[in-house]
């Protein structure tokens, strides 16, 4: 049976982990909230990788969320990815010796494509996921970029082609339009990846339970 990699998202916005639904934002809980109510020594040994993302809109504390990241992962020896915002290398870096086994790039992938090549040269392909979020409309996908605030009007399968090119370890879709709903996975945006696509791919928005993945 082929093994399955489950991969546990946290976001983080402004002091506090929320939840998301369609990217819009309900606030839960700041650090000694989530380690009150969840046992993430436990959760750990069921669970691959965890993926922590800042995504506070206005006022980023970088100094705030790496030492909440800390107090949270300290105990749980799973591969830890750190993004948000990591639009230069100085910010890769430091995420990187703070902790992280890998970053996580989004919006920078569409506006600054030479980060990739800085990152992967200094600590290696496998250190970067990138990560696209996309929404189904009138039966085509579109990705978005900007926390889904901005529409790209690119052609998705010349993108994917041209991506192939680029050095980096995995891939993440993350459907906006399932994002938090647990109606289930869109997988229907894979039939727009090339065959000669070797990397890792990873889909996201909208599990609910088992049967989803």
């Amino acid at each position: 049976m082929l093994k399955k990699r489950i991969i546990f998202t946290l976001l983080y916005c402004e002091g506090f982990f929320v939840l998301s639904r369609n990217f819009n934002l309900q606030k839960i809980g700041n650090i000694d909230w989530l380690l009150n109510n969840y046992n993430f020594d436990n959760i750990s040994n069921y669970i691959d990788e965890i993926i922590i993302l800042d995504i506070s809109r206005e006022n980023k504390n970088r100094n705030k969320f790496l030492k909440d990241v800390n107090k949270l992962i300290k105990k749980c020896f799973i591969p830890i990815t750190l993004g948000g915002g990591v639009n230069k290398f100085e910010l890769a870096q430091e995420l990187l010796s703070s902790g992280a086994d890998k970053i996580l790039l989004s919006t920078s992938v569409f506006e600054n494509k030479s980060l990739i090549n800085e990152i992967s040269t200094n600590y290696g392909d496998q250190s970067i996921i990138i990560n696209l979020d996309y929404k189904k409309i009138n039966n085509n996908y579109f990705l978005f970029k900007n926390n889904g605030f901005e529409k790209l009007e690119i052609n998705l399968n010349i993108f994917f082609k041209n991506l192939v090119k680029f050095k980096f370890g995995e891939l993440i879709l993350n459907s906006i339009t399932n994002d938090g709903t647990g109606m289930g996975l869109d997988v229907g945006i894979l039939e727009l990846i090339p065959k000669n696509f070797i990397k890792p791919l990873i889909i996201s928005g909208g599990v609910g339970n088992y049967r989803h993945i």
